[in-house]
């Protein structure tokens, strides 16, 4: 999720708030330079702690439980609910926050979908989630192997024809002495058909060409009143001919789909649906034929409008239309359009919407519709909290806690957490302070438990319950910050620096450094400053600091000017000595100055993307690994790189592969390395231990610029 929800209650008003553009202007100059009493104070005020935001997943109490109850399920239920038990694995991993294992899980629902509409909805999320991949499937398209989840269905081989109709249809003949052939007037035009053809369509056209029906005996029967062109007619009696709709327009194959739907000639209409459905191209094909498919159940036609508007996905759901297709269609309609998949579609969707925009109508209306088809508690829970949040975002407070409230009642602990903010909201803390007491001493309590509880009460009490959600969960950054604030507004700004320091030892987070980066600015240390500023624009380039207002990049220039300059040499001087020392964000910060340079930067950009893997950042990681494939100097470079991007993605055989590649043309450190890493982790053959050593062995033999001995040597102790 890249949206966050924070309760109104977080925000704070700071009239004496220094403004940063103001600041900029000071440290450049333009201003008259503020003392350095008042420029501390200004620029603490600007360090704000805002609440812990309330998050939009399924967070279990106990997540081994959960998890284990999962794949119990897996073993034993039948195979149409497989893919639905990998839903909720992935939504369980996405609380916690896993990438890697979410999208395992999603591949994991899209290969046992039951259905081409779970197919073609978890397809098309599995796309979604790797918007800026495209270079893998370029890949992996070169090792060979065709990457299914990157490319459209084809639908009709998921849907098979039922040869059986014609043949059914066929045996229906009478030995009738009526006329060799039949003419259909309509308005003014007359139609000269086969009459045993055309009965053989439908035990209908049976009964009224071959049957006891006044019709069997007449030469002439007028079919005006069929909405059907005399074209329409020509192309039914071409069909029964010869079963070929090849060169029939789109609009006669409409007319055609409705004639055969009213006279029960299902071969015809198979034929028709699939021929309709193969001209499905665009967004504007599929909202058109999306309305025929539904209104005729032509279920490979809906099938394909589906893949066409989910594949298009986010930028068609900034179409109304499309928005309104989904939110508007009644249970029936949805059947034809996603058969089984309902839940699993509004789940797809509400996350995009979420991500877009947590707070627009369409999110609440996607999520509305998740609340309306969820068939069990797990699904419940999950769609109640989710719409909880975006209510609590819109500031719907009265729906947010009816829905909070839901939530807990099907088992949602966590969402006991968005009740006690509405309380607060309310001016009722004591209440919301109760309310986590009362969980807390009900359940196996945990760290988020006790921040909740934190929020609510002042003092020690505050500060203890701050301590014990450290303890018993060491990775929740809020705690730190607020630590770290109270100590900057009470002058204590050395414990502060230590305080943040305890969690960006091990977690990298954003906020923590940019906390940090203020801290820095008060001491006027602006070479450590610096540093945090280019590790923060080496994780996010885009990021901005000062609540949003200022670019980082821009931060980074202003604090620059108080720096001495660095040579390429002092550069590298000083990479050698902070990988050496396992110093990971000085490393970074390095890197991101010397990559301003004219240095060759693939090599760099490599070493950046380790470093991101490294601090459990792997999607700047990625950005990384593509950046020093693009600014590759050599082949065998190039196929270090690309087996690094595959093997990142999940793809341990051709990540093998592409370092074998490397090793042919010249041997290298980098190809060794990779090579062993992706064979410990795809072999659980404890004896690859030995396989892995003689490779980074090999790999000590080759030419090193000793940056990369530290991981050598760390690998070797592993193995």
């Amino acid at each position: 999720m890249r949206t966050f929800f924070t309760a109104e209650s977080c925000k704070e008003a700071h009239h004496s708030a220094l403004n940063p553009q103001s600041w900029l202007q000071v440290e450049r100059g333009k201003l008259p330079r503020l003392s350095s009493q008042s420029s501390s104070a200004s620029i603490e005020s600007l360090i704000k702690v805002p609440q812990s935001p309330i998050l939009p997943f399924f967070k279990p109490v106990d997540y081994v439980e959960v998890l284990a109850q999962i794949h119990e399920e897996l073993e034993s239920c039948p195979p149409q609910e497989q893919s639905n038990l990998f839903l909720l694995q992935y939504q369980v991993f996405k609380g916690l926050g896993d990438v890697k294992l979410m999208r395992r899980s999603l591949r994991s629902a899209w290969q046992r979908a039951n259905t081409v509409h779970e197919k073609i909805i978890f397809g098309a999320w599995l796309k979604y989630e790797k918007q800026g991949e495209e270079l893998v499937a370029q890949l992996l398209t070169a090792c060979g192997k065709c990457e299914k989840e990157f490319g459209p269905l084809d639908v009709e081989s998921h849907i098979p024809f039922d040869k059986n109709v014609s043949s059914q249809d066929r045996a229906l003949m009478n030995g009738n002495d009526a006329s060799e052939y039949v003419i259909f007037k309509i308005g003014d035009e007359k139609i000269v058909c086969d009459r045993q053809k055309i009965s053989e369509l439908s035990a209908p056209f049976h009964a009224m060409l071959k049957g006891c029906f006044r019709e069997s005996l007449s030469e002439t029967i007028d079919l005006s009143e069929n909405n059907l062109s005399p074209s329409g007619m020509r192309a039914v009696s071409y069909f029964s001919l010869t079963d070929s709709l090849l060169d029939v327009p789109p609009n006669l194959l409409v007319e055609i789909l409705a004639f055969a739907n009213k006279y029960c000639c299902e071969g015809l209409k198979q034929a028709c649906d699939r021929r309709l459905a193969s001209l499905v191209s665009s967004r504007e094909d599929a909202l058109e034929l999306m309305e025929y498919a539904v209104d005729q159940n032509s279920a490979v036609l809906a099938a394909s409008c589906l893949q066409v508007l989910l594949r298009n996905i986010p930028k068609c759901l900034s179409d109304n239309r499309v928005v309104e297709l989904f939110i508007h269609a009644n249970k029936q309609q949805l059947a034809v359009m996603v058969g089984p998949g309902i839940f699993s579609l509004f789940c797809f969707l509400s996350e995009v919407s979420m991500n877009l925009n947590s707070s627009s109508d369409t999110t609440a209306h996607f999520l509305e519709r998740l609340v309306d088809f969820a068939e069990n508690d797990k699904q419940r829970l999950l769609a109640f909290h989710q719409l909880g949040c975006v209510r609590l975002s819109r500031k719907e407070y009265d729906e947010a806690y009816c829905l909070f409230e839901r939530a807990l009642n099907v088992g949602h602990i966590y969402s006991v957490a968005g009740l006690a903010r509405l309380d607060s909201i309310k001016g009722e803390k004591l209440l919301s302070y109760e309310k986590i007491s009362s969980v807390i001493s009900s359940v196996t309590p945990l760290g988020w438990m006790y921040q909740e509880r934190s929020l609510y009460c002042d003092g020690d009490l505050r500060r203890k319950d701050l301590e014990k959600a450290t303890e018993l969960d060491p990775t929740l950054i809020y705690p730190y910050m607020y630590r770290t604030a109270s100590l900057m507004k009470s002058g204590n700004v050395q414990v502060a620096l230590a305080e943040i320091n305890r969690i960006l030892g091990f977690k990298l987070s954003l906020e923590c450094l940019e906390l940090r980066f203020f801290i820095y600015l008060v001491l006027e240390d602006y070479k450590a400053a610096l540093r945090d500023v280019q590790a923060i624009l080496s994780l996010c380039p885009s990021y901005k600091m000062f609540e949003g207002r200022v670019a980082a990049s821009q931060l980074c220039t202003l604090v620059r000017e108080h720096v001495e300059h660095w040579t390429t040499a002092d550069c590298w001087a000083r990479l050698y000595d902070c990988w050496s020392a396992v110093d990971d964000i000085e490393s970074l910060s390095v890197i991101y100055q010397m990559l301003e340079s004219d240095v060759a930067k693939g090599v760099l950009y490599f070493r950046q993307s380790l470093l991101l893997l490294r601090l459990n950042c792997p999607e700047a990681a990625m950005r990384s690994l593509q950046l020093a494939w693009q600014h590759v100097s050599s082949e065998h470079e190039r196929l270090v790189y690309e087996g690094w991007i595959l093997y990142d993605t999940g793809h341990c055989e051709e990540g093998l592969q592409k370092a074998e590649e490397s090793i042919s043309i010249k041997r290298s450190f980098e190809a060794y390395f990779l090579k062993a890493y992706a064979l410990a982790d795809s072999s659980l053959d404890s004896s690859c231990s030995s396989t892995v050593i003689s490779l980074l062995e090999d790999a000590l033999r080759c030419p090193s610029d000793n940056l990369r001995k530290g991981s050598k040597q760390s690998w070797k102790c592993l193995c």
